[in-house]
Parts: C-alpha cells; structure tokens; sequence
C-alpha cells in the first residue's frame, strides 16, 4: 500500500512547511476546453466517447516526511465532494462511475500518492484522453489559411534540461489506464524566479462535457533526460527517468469552455483548450520548480497575429506510433490560421508530424520583447499526424493564469 499524502497538510521534516486553511486551497478552481488532439489515456466503456485522440504531447532532494494525520473535519468536507483518502489510497481513485466522477470546477482534488509514479508505470504510460479530427476540418467557416505541409519532427538534443529546461512530461490517470499529454514551466507573476506553475491543454487535466477531472495528475520535468530509448529504460531507476523529480498538481484551471463543451472528436471545445497548473513536489528540499530546473517562460497573451509570426517552435513527447512517448520532440513552421467556426477565435497552425501524447506541449516565438515566450499548447491534429494547431491565448487564458497566481500567490 503507497503513503498518501493530502496537498493540503502540513510538511514536515526538510521540506518547506506549507499549510493552507481551508478546502477550497486544495480543489482547484477549473474549466477546460479540449479539442481533438494529442494526449494519450485509458478509460472504460462510459468514458470512451470522451477522449479526443491529442497528442499527449536534478536530483529530488529531501528526506521521508513525517507521518501526517488528517483533522476529521477536512475528512468530512472531502467526503462531501466523494473523496475519503483512505479509500482513495486504497484504490477509490480507480472508480470511473459517472456519478462519483468529480466534474465540476471547484471538484478538483489531487492527493499525493506517495511513489505511484515509479519508473516502470511512468515508461509504461502512453494512453491518450482523445481522438483526432479530419484533416480539413474547417469548412471554410473562418478565417483559415490553406493546410499547411507536413514538417518532420526533429529529436531534441540531449540532455533535454539544455535544450528544453522548461519542458516536460503530464502524467495522469483516466478512466482507460495511464496517460500523457506534454507541458511547460511558465512565470508566476506572484513568485518571481521561484514558480511552481505549469502551462498544458484543458484536455489533459479534464475530459471535457462528459466527463470529468482526470486523477494522479503530475509532471516530470525533462522526462528521460538523456533520450535513452524504451528498452534502455527497462530497470531503470526513478531519479534517471524523473531527474528532476515528481511534480503533482495541487490546482487547476481551465477555460469553462472547455468544461462545457469539450469533446473527443470533432474538435469541439479547442480554441479554449488549455490549462494551468500549479505544483507541488511529491519529495523535495523547498526548492520551488523553476529553481529546481533553471528555467520558466513568460506568456504572451494577445500575441501576434499569423502574419506578424515568423516561426513557432512547438514541443512535446509524441507517443502514438511511430513514436513511443520516452523521447522529445519539436517541428518549427510559419504559422497559418486555423477557424473551425465564426464565433471561436481562429487558431495557429503548422505543420508537424508530432502525434498523440504532444498535446499540451509549449508552442514558443519571439514575444513583443524578442525574446522567447509562450504562445499556445498543441491542441488538435489529423490522424494523419501532418499538422497541429493551437489556442490563440486572449482574455479567457489570462483570466485563469492570474487566478492561479493569485490563488497560491502566499
């Protein structure tokens, strides 16, 4: 049986105390928007209708924390909201029912199982939580540019934290088993130069209107380091696939759109899909995750138009064949537009042949100062794994990453 430990108790021992007052720190304020793209996932007979096929696009420090007892009263108030982290340590989190599936923004709970993410169900892992669109999914209802030509994905040079300091790897489970999706170290303008928030799709975290929150939510920054392939990882220990440690969610956000309209086909619900996290170590020295991995990006929000961009350069873990999800990805391109009707904002698009499990992924250009920034997140993309696009971040983003912010501003 794996210790679990609640994101809201008191740690002891060399990490960093942290405490928070009441429920509603731990369950996260959330709204996701998902469209038909690249994260990988399991799930039962109930829930398959709801999985988009998305490309799921240091040394941990710190000793054992202490033993840590639950007052009753933060038991009670869970159990109102379904969760009784007995049950839940005990395998509880496996129930996909319907009716016990937390839905609802303010429902979202993360508890820390202490060690579930070991080496072998973090290689294993390669589900994606939806399907993906028709090539020319448009219909000329917008503003869309023609598709764009394919561009191969090239390997990110390793050690990845050179390369790609800020990316990483979402781990989660859903209703099919383990999944992945990609993700980045963003700043927090409450912390900063010592953020713990992460930037991802909508559909990684939420299965969108007819489903719920997905649960074990965590990144691994720098994923597989040294790109060793999946045979080399067999027998691995954790600290060489996490070298940077295990991260688990303790809030998210997401668009309402998302939440309402999401579904894992047709693209419904991308232009709102993304999502912010905040992290939490599973182990850790106090350190916080732009520290422990040197670097964040900014978000540009309201960033400029298709014709202003040169290049956006998108990355991620593709594990749908021929990928395998052990290794990092990136395919640069001129963005084109993207409307899949006339009242959501038109979408970037380039071409790529990154597949499921890249959903989530950072697309960066250069933000109104030069220099690198964060523009969007891999969404949706053809079967044919020829192009992907993603949100346009404007008021609706902005408006969840502040409220992150401000939500773990102390």
């Amino acid at each position: 049986m794996r210790p679990i430990r609640p994101l809201f108790a008191v740690r002891r021992g060399r990490g960093a105390r942290r405490t928070t007052s009441s429920v509603p720190a731990v369950l996260a304020v959330s709204a996701a928007l998902a469209l038909t793209a690249t994260a990988c996932g399991p799930g039962d007979d109930n829930a398959k209708d709801n999985a988009n096929d998305k490309p799921s696009a240091s040394s941990p420090a710190g000793g054992e924390d202490e033993p840590i007892k639950i007052p009753d009263d933060i038991k009670d108030r869970l159990k109102d909201h379904g969760i009784d982290l007995d049950n839940w340590r005990d395998g509880e989190w496996k129930n996909w029912d319907k009716d016990k599936w937390l839905r609802e923004a303010e429902d979202f709970i993360n508890p820390i199982i202490e060690d579930f993410w070991d080496s072998d169900r973090m290689r294993d892992a390669d589900k994606r939580p939806d399907k993906p669109v028709d090539n020319d999914i448009s219909g000329d209802q917008g503003k869309t540019d023609p598709t764009p030509a394919p561009v191969d994905a090239q390997p990110v040079a390793t050690p990845y934290n050179d390369s790609a300091p800020a990316a990483g790897k979402v781990l989660f489970e859903g209703p099919e088993g383990s999944m992945v999706c990609s993700a980045t170290v963003v700043k927090d303008p409450a912390n900063p130069g010592k953020s713990n928030m992460v930037w991802t799709a909508g559909h990684c975290v939420h299965a969108g209107k007819e489903g719920g929150w997905y649960r074990n939510i965590a990144f691994v920054p720098s994923y597989n380091n040294d790109g060793k392939s999946a045979e080399q990882l067999q027998g691995a220990t954790k600290e060489e696939v996490a070298p940077y440690g295990i991260w688990w969610a303790d809030g998210v956000r997401t668009s309402d759109q998302w939440i309402q309209q999401g579904a894992a086909s047709g693209g419904q619900g991308a232009p709102y899909d993304f999502a912010v996290m905040h992290m939490t170590p599973e182990k850790g020295s106090g350190k916080s995750l732009e520290e422990t991995v040197g670097s964040a990006l900014p978000v540009e929000f309201d960033a400029p138009a298709v014709p202003s961009i040169d290049s956006i350069k998108a990355t991620g873990y593709p594990a749908a064949p021929p990928f395998d999800g052990q290794k990092e990805f990136s395919c640069a391109d001129k963005p084109g537009r993207l409307s899949l009707n006339q009242t959501d904002p038109t979408m970037y698009r380039i071409g790529c042949t990154m597949t499921g499990g890249s959903s989530g992924g950072g697309w960066v250009a250069a933000g109104q100062d030069g220099k690198p920034a964060l523009v969007s997140n891999t969404s949706i993309g053809p079967v044919t794994a020829g192009w992907l696009a993603g949100p346009r971040l404007g008021k609706e983003a902005k408006g969840i990453y502040d409220e992150v912010s401000k939500k773990f501003g102390n």
